[in-house]
């Protein structure tokens, strides 16, 4: 290669000159210079780094750049968050109505059965809780008795969810109905309770298996097992109900003493109770 050719190969290499050299300064150094100030523009050039194109570098500089601050330290992690939020029983009566069926003082992790419900704009949430391994309902009758009933239902199947379903009574047979009023659904089973939340409108176009809530109801309260995420038949014969019509407007905390505990809580057995006491006390004659 001639020396003209050697001296711009190593130019190119170099970059552009940094001074302001003449033309003919120029020309005489690619003739008899060139090759040496090739050599003192690779030395000024700062020398250059090497990228490792290989998946282990890029999945580094990816876990800097999204998991490491400007100080190198990781991002801290949000806390897990809770699947389900427990049902508050302190509200019950003031934000919102309750009803208990069980063992005096219960809340909604030890009663037999537990409801709430309270206005939310245009909805009406309702949690459901119940002692059982299947399913919990709540029926919206005209009457106290089951038939002709709209029947809101979570029922636990056999996969582990807890699925919100809509039925109809007809008689003493609940019918599964394909239109469902709720949303925002969630449920969960724990500790061998089956528990749930969901929404529905508190007006509703007319419709003979879906009432409006605008309106007062009876309220039926049932829960029992479930065989392949399919309801069968409630665990008590005869299910509470409430004593008067229910209004979403109105926020009460009732409670009713299950079976166990309403023979004690009677005026009747009381009266004998403390009769006996009494007669105890005084003595025979």
């Amino acid at each position: 290669m001639s020396p003209l050719r050697w001296g711009a190969w190593l130019l190119l290499l170099a970059g552009p000159a940094t001074s302001s050299a003449s033309p003919a300064d120029e020309g005489g150094g690619a003739r008899g210079g060139g090759r040496g100030d090739g050599e003192r523009g690779a030395r000024d050039e700062p020398p250059r780094q090497h990228h490792d194109s290989s998946y282990g570098t890029f999945a580094s500089e990816f876990y800097d750049l999204r998991y490491l601050s400007e100080e190198g330290y990781p991002f801290p992690t949000a806390p897990p968050v809770d699947p389900f939020a427990k049902i508050r029983v302190d509200d019950c009566g003031k934000t919102k109505g309750c009803f208990r069926y069980g063992k005096p003082g219960c809340n909604a992790e030890t009663c037999d059965y537990f409801l709430s419900y309270r206005r939310i704009g245009a909805d009406v949430e309702f949690e459901l809780s119940a002692d059982t391994d299947g399913w919990v309902a709540v029926g919206f009758s005209s009457d106290k008795k089951m038939g002709g009933d709209d029947v809101m239902a979570c029922v636990h199947d056999d996969n582990g969810r807890v699925r919100i379903q809509h039925f109809y009574n007809v008689g003493q047979w609940a019918k599964e109905i394909q239109r469902n009023p709720a949303r925002d659904e969630e449920g969960v089973f724990e500790n061998n309770r089956v528990t749930c939340r969901f929404k529905r409108p508190v007006n509703v176009p007319r419709d003979e298996t879906i009432v409006d809530l605008h309106l007062s109801w009876y309220y039926l309260f049932a829960w029992g097992p479930a065989i392949q995420g399919s309801i069968t038949r409630h665990d008590i014969d005869s299910p509470p109900v409430s004593e008067r019509v229910v209004s979403i407007y109105k926020y009460e905390d009732i409670f009713m003493p299950s079976a166990a505990y309403q023979t004690f809580s009677s005026p009747f057995c009381l009266l004998l109770i403390v009769a006996l006491t009494f007669y105890l006390l005084m003595g025979t004659p």
